[in-house]
């Protein structure tokens, strides 16, 4: 199974990790996939400690009378 690269190294590195299941047999892949799991949360959880630029703002007002 190939995936696209995101970008994102800890992301790439969860999905890449996925590819571990198909080499276990199927009562080892609820380990792999909680562990994919739990890395991605923790990717989201680090976005939200560390914020991007906020948002643009709606569009502008027209001031004039």
């Amino acid at each position: 199974m190939g995936t696209t690269p995101t970008g994102e190294a800890a992301v790439d590195s969860a999905l890449r990790r996925l590819a571990d299941a198909d080499h276990l047999p199927a009562s080892g892949h609820l380990r792999v996939y909680e562990d994919v799991h739990r890395g991605l949360r923790g990717v989201l959880a680090g976005l939200d400690q560390h914020p991007g630029p906020p948002a643009p703002s709606p569009t502008p007002h027209d001031n004039r009378s």
